[in-house]
């Protein structure tokens, strides 16, 4: 994709992927460039989003970016804490990150997932004022939904490697699915 296709993406929107009473609702930070130009979640070429989720077991086999509806099927789905689409998450504003989980709530409310997870936990401590959690389960709940924060999958995030973003995935996946 090129520089000028990407560069229009900025501030571009994408439509969650929601359902009533999903298992898992995928929260995401923002949309990055390429998921702006596309129109499809987590869509750069690189990100760990859809090997880290068939990896874990949440689906049978990789997705691409473009089968996002698919999710649905398995009782998944996706939305962000920001609707807009940056370069990096670190364009976002405190304030923004906070409307955003005010939003999110919102949509807890109305479609009820048994589980959230959000995908980024420096964006959750800001998002929700809790800048002392950790990856994992969150002693919070959103109402009925219980909440879990996994990291980032970016590839910028270094810091996780593809097998243990797909190990935390699957942490999140074994709780969720037990009994």
């Amino acid at each position: 994709m090129d520089a000028s296709t990407l560069a229009a993406a900025q501030n571009a929107t994408i439509p969650d992927i929601v359902a009533p009473g999903l298992h898992v609702l995928f929260c995401g930070i923002n949309p990055g460039l390429y998921s702006g130009a596309t129109g499809h979640h987590f869509a750069r070429p690189g990100n760990r989003f859809w090997p880290a989720l068939h990896a874990s077991g949440f689906t049978p086999r990789r997705l691409r970016p473009a089968e996002q509806a698919e999710l649905l099927t398995f009782g998944l789905g996706i939305t962000n804490l920001v609707a807009r689409a940056t370069a990096r998450a670190d364009e976002l504003t405190g304030a923004e990150l906070r409307e955003g989980a005010a939003v999110l709530e919102d949509k807890i409310a109305r479609y009820r997932p048994r589980w959230l997870a959000v995908v980024g936990i420096t964006a959750y401590r800001t998002a929700f004022g809790r800048p002392k959690a950790t990856v994992g389960r969150q002693p919070e709940q959103l109402g009925e939904t219980k909440v879990w924060v996994l990291p980032n999958p970016s590839g910028l995030n270094a810091h996780w490697t593809a097998a243990t973003l797909a190990e935390e995935f699957g942490r999140l996946h074994r709780v969720a699915y037990a009994g």
